[in-house]
């Protein structure tokens, strides 16, 4: 069972599951010329999401929209499927490393799809003006259930609050460092 406390969680292998550890393993893992540059790395305590970016497919910038928006769409495909077998096994050996499950995306021009990743229960309580904020979402057809309603509310958090809550996850990271140097480095 994964810890939710402070500290670290940490499987037979005593490996260090920072994001900086987790990201740093992918960098190596990664075969290098699958993506463009170095991919996206996000971890949380259930999942860990590998987005690379992939090299544009050739089609003239005369062509229309249509076309370069199908042409990206097959890459991504084509990326997804050639690749399947070794993704897989990377992500095996993650898995057991980091004790994350693994879910991979790519982005090629403007599409970024994420081709497998967790919908993880999340258990909370309501007083009565959230639970109306979310029955009035399901009444007013925008969600099918009051779960589903949550998540929308959450995602539109997370894109209108976007600058800060990636400035609350860096200050967290640096608490992050700063809690692993610990006391005892701090009188050398």
């Amino acid at each position: 069972m994964r810890s939710h406390g402070h500290g670290h969680h940490h499987h037979e292998h005593d490996t260090d599951d920072s994001t900086d550890s987790v990201r740093g393993w992918f960098t190596g893992r990664l075969p290098q010329d699958w993506f463009t540059e170095a991919a996206e790395v996000v971890v949380d305590r259930e999942e860990i999401t590998v987005v690379g970016t992939l090299a544009e497919p050739e089609v003239g910038a005369d062509r229309p929209a249509a076309e370069q928006a199908a042409a990206r769409d097959g890459r991504v495909k084509g990326f997804r499927e050639d690749t399947r077998d070794r993704r897989m096994a990377i992500a095996r050996e993650a898995e057991h490393r980091f004790g994350r499950k693994v879910a991979w995306g790519a982005v090629c021009g403007d599409r970024r799809v994420l081709f497998t990743h967790l919908s993880v229960p999340v258990m909370t309580r309501l007083r009565q003006p959230e639970r109306r904020v979310l029955d009035t979402l399901v009444d007013a057809g925008v969600a099918r259930s009051r779960s589903e309603a949550l998540a929308w509310s959450v995602r539109l958090v997370g894109e209108h609050a976007e600058e800060w809550l990636a400035e609350l996850r860096s200050a967290m990271e640096t608490v992050e460092r700063v809690r692993a140097q610990g006391p005892e480095s701090a009188g050398s």
